[in-house]
């Protein structure tokens, strides 16, 4: 299940990171039907574990988080090898819970803020936007909303398709170029988060030319994702992927760069919405 989780994660077949942090927590159960003969064996085999689903994504603060919280709440606390495994599962339970509870929460602030009538734009693929936004549809609200395509893994057809199912949701999508076009019909761009730290905030490539344009525009921006995904000490990753994706037929003595992410001064999104609240 572990292996199975890193190379999941590490081909990106999960597209949201807190989705991420769930699966990469609940593969640590693997561990429960191992044999150890120390708690000291186990603990290291824990570490271990962690570590590697961590590193699978050094983007993810959500997974980081999710990992080091579990190392924190187990390594030195068991004294026998069962009571190891029953904290670790217990641990999963809470640790799991607690993402979900907080993406959740932050999901319901921000569809406090999306009113009835509104347009909006959405980039990518986030759970806790889509949440947001079908939260405000089921209380009544009838909205519009654009989804940019989101190349080169054009995960926008993937929420484009979530939000198709939603009642009161009228979807519409646009090439990323046509991002211009479409932010004039917008009272606000709705985004997820990868990851807030430094003040910077990292989102899926395409998002600072977003940003920059919806600003230009005069169009606000609003990020939201669990109170986890803001963290100090974090030192982000970008992760550059295989050039196929931008061009499956090799080009000589051109070189492709695809890199998954953007980053962008946070001082330029207007609203960050987590669990904690609203920050403008």
């Amino acid at each position: 299940m572990i292996d199975e989780t890193v190379a999941e994660i590490r081909a990106m077949r999960t597209h949201s990171t807190s989705a991420v942090a769930v699966k990469a927590t609940e593969s640590l159960a693997e561990l429960l039907d191992r044999e150890y003969v120390t708690v000291d064996e186990f603990e290291r085999d824990l570490e271990h574990n962690a570590g590697v689903l961590r590193r699978s994504n050094p983007s993810h603060a959500a997974l980081h988080n999710a990992m080091r919280e579990v190392e924190r709440s187990i390594v030195g606390e068991p004294t026998t090898v069962e009571g190891a495994k029953q904290l670790l599962e217990d641990v999963i339970d809470r640790v799991v819970a607690d993402v979900e509870t907080s993406k959740a929460a932050a999901a319901a602030n921000a569809a406090e803020r999306i009113v009835d009538g509104d347009t909006l734009l959405v980039h990518d693929y986030s759970t806790t936007v889509l949440e947001s936004i079908e939260t405000a549809a089921s209380d009544g609200a009838h909205l519009t909303v654009y989804v940019t395509e989101a190349r080169p893994r054009t995960l926008g057809r993937k929420t484009a398709r979530a939000l198709a199912g939603m009642d009161r949701v009228d979807t519409r999508m646009v090439v990323d170029g046509a991002m211009g076009y479409a932010l004039r019909d917008c009272d606000r761009v709705l985004l997820g988060i990868t990851c807030i730290t430094g003040g910077t905030y990292y989102n899926r490539v395409g998002t600072f030319p977003l940003v920059v344009t919806a600003r230009e525009l005069g169009v606000p921006v609003t990020a939201v994702g669990s109170g986890a995904k803001t963290i100090e000490e974090f030192r982000f990753e970008n992760e550059f992927r295989d050039a196929v994706e931008v061009m499956r037929e090799p080009v000589e003595d051109v070189t492709i760069e695809n890199p998954s992410y953007d980053a962008t001064p946070v001082g330029m999104i207007d609203t960050v919405i987590t669990d904690d609240g609203v920050r403008e």
